[in-house]
Formats: C-alpha cells, structure tokens, sequence
C-alpha cells in the first residue's frame, strides 16, 4: 500500500516507518512533488491534521494521513497546544520555543503536561478517520539530553524512569510516545482493513 505522510520532517519519518504494517510504502511530501507549505489554519489538532491530510489527497490524488501535535502545559492553560511549533514566534524554532516555555514556568510548582497527537487519515474514497494518542508527564528544569527535536528535552514522560524523550533512544521512545500511541490506532485500523 502506498501511503504518504504529510510531512518532510525526517525525524517524524524515522519514528513512524517502523511502526507501519509490512508491505506499507511510506511517502514524504518531497516524494509526491509536494514542495509548498500545507495549510494549518484550524485551531484544534484535529483540524489541523484533517486540513494538511485533506489537502494531499486533493491536490496530489494520494491517500495520506497527517498529523499534528500539541504541548499541553497544566499551569499555562493547556498552552502551548496546537500552537507549540511556533509558540515563540513564525520561526518555529525549537530552541526559541523551549526556552520561552522554561522562562513562563520559571518557579512554578506546578509542572504536569502532556504531548498530544491527532492523526487524520484521508482514504482513496475520501473518507476520513481519526487516530489520537496522549502521554502524560512534566516539564524539567533545563534542557537534558539530546538527538531529539521540539520539546523533547524539556518533557520527561511519566512512564520515563526520570529521563526526558531526548534522553531515550528511538526504540524506547516509540514504545510510550503520543504519536506511537495514534500511530498504533492508525496501524490497527489498517491491518483490519487489510484482512
């Protein structure tokens, strides 16, 4: 099956293409030719997703699913949220946006958060469907670990033995992460589909 993700962001890649069922030939947008920047006008995850996964399968006639996803910060009103890629501004930098995440929770007791993912999956007829996935956690006191991107070095999962997503390897981090969890409803939705 040939399926594209909505995406060129090569670390998203890594993470979802081996979580996707054998057989599956995954497709970045730089593979279908799609150069331009997608859509995200909505202001919930699940628009966003629907909107970018929309957007592929009409323009470019490929199945697709996109996905989006959002910091949630208790103390911040569950902000950054569908605004996290560019909570610090257009650049969407993610240095620029930890830290002003860091800044704003700075002596705050408070510091539960949660990644949220909503996958959106545009069938050949059209038809879509949903997928979401959550991980609960806090936010550290600096940065630790690298080799990950976004928010990873500031979040520590709950389910972490104390260490931030950037301080676990791919493998342990799909075993637990948001988007592993949304991705998984997609995975099984699809082996069903297939059978």
């Amino acid at each position: 099956m040939r399926l594209c993700f909505a995406s060129n962001n090569a670390h998203k890649l890594d993470e979802i293409k081996p979580l996707l069922p054998a057989g599956t030939e995954l497709l970045s947008l730089a593979d279908i030719g799609c150069q331009e920047e997608l859509p995200e006008t909505q202001d919930t995850l699940s628009g966003n997703a629907r909107q970018k996964a929309l957007y592929v399968w009409e323009h470019y006639g490929v199945s697709c699913f996109a996905d989006d996803t959002g910091l949630e910060v208790t103390a911040l009103g569950g902000a950054p949220g569908v605004y996290s890629a560019r909570y610090a501004g257009p650049q969407r930098l993610a240095a620029d946006n930890v830290a002003k995440l860091l800044h704003e929770l700075q002596g705050h007791p408070d510091r539960s958060a949660q990644f949220r993912t909503v996958i959106a999956l545009v069938l050949p007829d059209g038809a879509v469907h949903e997928f979401a996935g959550v991980v609960k956690g806090s936010i550290t006191e600096t940065s630790r670990g690298g080799g990950r991107f976004g928010y990873d070095p500031v979040f520590q999962p709950a389910e972490g033995n104390g260490r931030t997503f950037a301080e676990m390897s791919t493998t342990e981090k799909n075993q637990i992460s948001h988007r592993a969890r949304a991705v998984a409803g997609l995975v099984k939705f699809l082996g069903d589909a297939a059978e």
